[in-house]
């Protein structure tokens, strides 16, 4: 990529607000530069139109009047761009300048003046030239020109802001009317959850946005299809598997005792187990399906936490939601659940942690003191059927779906979960919720 492509902002919105707009003022400015040099070439061919004229009047006029009333004449002579001086004037210098002389030429004109008239620059910055005259009777006069463009009237620049800023609004609408439906779209790709049931965009608006989403809808439909063939087979194939394992489990329970019948029984415990977490699976891709309902959460998840009292297991509640909140109930004691038992599998013990966050979010930890994940593996573990052969394998009664299980729904819920390695050692499972939130 060119160096001038990274300079540009990196969203499609800045993009287009920075190209609208910087197009839209350049045009702006060359309009208003060609309507300032317009106005400016136009006051000077109104000035060298009428200074010939006026110049002959007002000359006629101080030559015929008596020498001491010449003087309260010349302020009703005096012009935005010239005036007259009786006198000798300053006349050090040379004439410099295209327009200075062609001003020179047509006043010698108008006065029909028999010799070259002199004159000089008396200033450059800004532009200020002297023509010097004779009246009849011997006085000097002298023509002072200060050219100067037309001035500008007061309420011109406040046109100019309100140009302005009518550019910015009708850029900014442009940006929001093309990147409005791409945000739509981006925000329900990241939501996508076809397991859940995610709801269709609208379809809608301009030709290739009505398009765009069609298609995206159309997607999601496939990928929620295909996903749910492949969970109904490994749904049917679980379930089908239970028949022939049960048949083999009573078969081989009545063979005589030797370590080779106990090491089937053993295998067939594994396979059965392995069933049962395939059908769980398969059944937690319609965890979306349960109809939310109205739950006291701090209450539902003590009485998870005294569930697990009761037998014995050590499981301990640290904070509150504060409020009740509208959520799948079923789903998320299976998710919950799911983290405690794969706490006390590995740990021993677990300690559980809800906590409101400032978002709307509500965020419910599992955190045990067991051997952990190693980093590069905690995105790995959420998988299906992943395992830690160090720590979590097949010896411990694992078979890689808990944790995926616990995704799933997690998913179905609206929520996210993650993994962490805990500060000290052990593993922090966080699962972020967003409920509608009661008495708020």
């Amino acid at each position: 990529m060119s160096a001038g492509w990274r300079l540009l902002p990196r969203t499609i919105a800045s993009r287009l607000y920075l190209i609208l707009f910087a197009g839209l003022l350049l045009a702006y400015a060359l309009s208003a530069g060609l309507l300032f040099y317009e106005r400016y070439s136009t006051a000077t061919t109104v000035m060298l139109d009428s200074l010939e004229q006026d110049v002959a009047t007002s000359v006629a006029l101080l030559d015929s009047l008596p020498a001491d009333a010449r003087a309260r004449w010349l302020p009703q002579l005096d012009r935005r761009t010239y005036h007259y001086i009786l006198g000798p004037g300053e006349t050090d210098g040379e004439l410099i300048g295209q327009r200075a002389h062609e001003v020179t030429r047509l006043i010698a004109e108008a006065t029909h003046a028999k010799q070259p008239l002199r004159a000089n620059t008396v200033s450059t910055s800004p532009e200020r030239y002297q023509v010097h005259l004779q009246l009849s009777d011997g006085e000097p006069l002298t023509v002072e020109v200060m050219p100067a463009p037309m001035p500008v009237a007061q309420w011109l620049p406040v046109v100019l802001v309100v140009q302005i800023v009518l550019l910015l609004l009708c850029t900014w609408a442009a940006v929001h009317q093309v990147t409005r439906p791409l945000a739509r779209l981006a925000s329900a790709a990241e939501s996508l959850n076809p397991g859940a049931g995610g709801q269709h965009l609208q379809e809608g608006g301009p030709t290739e946005v009505a398009k765009a989403v069609a298609a995206f809808n159309a997607m999601q439909d496939r990928i929620a299809g295909h996903l749910k063939e492949r969970l109904q087979i490994l749904a049917a194939i679980s379930h089908d598997l239970q028949t022939p394992i049960t048949r083999m489990r009573l078969r081989t329970e009545a063979m005589d005792d030797s370590p080779e019948r106990d090491k089937l029984i053993d295998d067939l415990a594994v396979m059965e187990h392995l069933v049962r977490d395939g059908v769980a699976y398969a059944r937690s891709a319609h965890g979306g399906a349960e109809p939310a309902m109205r739950v006291d959460l701090d209450a539902f998840l003590d009485s998870l936490v005294c569930d697990y009292q009761d037998v014995g297991k050590p499981v301990s509640l640290r904070g509150q939601a504060g409020l009740p909140v509208v959520i799948r109930p079923h789903a998320l004691r299976r998710v919950v659940g799911n983290l405690l038992d794969n706490a006390i599998k590995y740990a021993g013990s677990a300690e559980l942690e809800v906590a409101a966050e400032n978002d709307g979010a509500i965020s419910i930890s599992v955190l045990d003191r067991g051997p952990g994940i190693p980093e590069a593996e905690l995105a790995n573990a959420l998988q299906p059927f992943y395992r830690l052969e160090a720590s979590r394998n097949r010896d411990t009664g694992g078979t890689g779906l808990g944790l995926a299980i616990a995704q799933q729904l997690a998913q179905a819920l609206g929520g996210q979960l993650s993994l962490h390695a805990r500060p000290g050692g052990g593993l922090h499972a966080r699962l972020r919720l967003f409920p509608v939130r009661i008495g708020e």
